[in-house]
């Protein structure tokens, strides 16, 4: 998938019956420049526009990261906190999947191109053009299990290693 522009969204919007408004040139370009590795709720996008002087009502957001989704424009991830995360569908070799831990909600992004070009292929036998392939992969990390996760934490702990937020990360296929 290509970097969209205005005027690509614009002719996509156009083409399934909606239209580019300020709100959702603003949401793309703000993804846009997102570092790689955020990912971002509606609620952490809402607050970051408040955080800027910019306004534009949460349900606008919702509605427009929800369609932006569907073109294939963002990706909506099932993250471990429980809700949504957006962030935008880059094209390879910028594709990639997360590993998240569902204690510290520590995500790490990693890539595999037999992710997909299985994704691909069995879109494409399906007669069907893919818009994204990912996989995320939910577990618990080392230190969480050495605390003796689930029953012996406290309900309040935090894994140290959540504050290091997002890494990146390769697996090669074998």
């Amino acid at each position: 998938m290509a970097l969209y522009d205005a005027a690509d969204l614009r002719s996509e919007l156009h083409q399934i019956g909606c239209r580019l408004t300020p709100q959702r040139e603003k949401i793309l370009k703000f993804f846009q420049n997102l570092p790689q590795g955020n990912h971002l709720s509606a609620e952490d996008f809402y607050n970051a526009l408040n955080e800027r002087g910019e306004n534009i009502s949460l349900s606008t957001i919702y509605r427009s990261l929800k369609l932006m989704a569907r073109m294939g424009l963002l990706r909506e991830l099932e993250l471990a906190e429980g809700h949504k995360h957006y962030e935008l569908n880059q094209p390879y070799p910028h594709h990639h999947h997360h590993l998240v831990c569902v204690q510290c909600n520590r995500t790490i992004e990693f890539t595999n191109t037999a992710i997909l070009k299985t994704g691909i292929k069995q879109a494409e036998k399906e007669g069907l053009h893919l818009l994204d392939c990912q996989l995320t992969i939910h577990a618990v990390c080392p230190e969480a299990l050495r605390r003796g996760w689930p029953s012996l934490l406290p309900g309040h702990w935090v894994c140290p290693r959540a504050l290091n937020g997002t890494v990146t990360g390769v697996i090669t296929e074998t």
